[in-house]
């Protein structure tokens, strides 16, 4: 399979279709992101400042779950939530349990993408969730999907 259809066929599989990114190998993006923080229990999006989301590593199921905030008992957040406050500047690198019994964890990272000097979009900001027996650190999120963005040549 060459071609659009090979990058459909990873868009789908992916769950990664955005409405795009100009300037930028999606496939490359996709690729490095699954490889830094790739599990089926992850969303990362990318936003512009407006909190438009123009790209998405995830499946819909996983991306519109609602976790723990890991702030107060109680509170949940949603990546999109996480994902506006993340256009409007903030930054977070936080985990907590999600689970009563302490097996499974939520890790939510966000903050501005260091974009290159060659970069032809917007600025641009994450937001990421893992959640899961094997979930990371929101801080190893962080820190994984940074060199992610840098090696896809964001």
């Amino acid at each position: 399979m060459r071609g659009p259809l090979a990058a459909l066929a990873v868009c789908l599989l992916a769950g990664a279709c955005s409405p795009g990114l100009k300037g930028v190998d999606e496939a490359a993006l996709n690729d490095a992101v699954g490889k830094a923080v790739g599990d089926p229990s992850t969303c990362v999006l990318l936003v512009d400042h407006g909190g438009k989301v123009l790209w998405r590593y995830g499946t819909h199921m996983t991306c519109a779950r609602e976790l723990p905030s890991c702030g107060k008992p109680g509170d949940t957040l949603t990546i999109d939530d996480l994902a506006r406050d993340a256009a409007k500047g903030d930054e977070v690198a936080i985990s907590c349990p999600s689970t009563p019994d302490g097996l499974r964890s939520v890790g939510w990272a966000s903050g501005p993408v260091q974009s290159s000097p060659k970069a032809h979009h917007p600025p641009l900001a994450f937001a990421a969730v893992m959640e899961g027996e094997r979930a990371l650190p929101g801080r190893e999120i962080t820190a994984r999907l940074t060199d992610a963005f840098a090696n896809a040549g964001l």
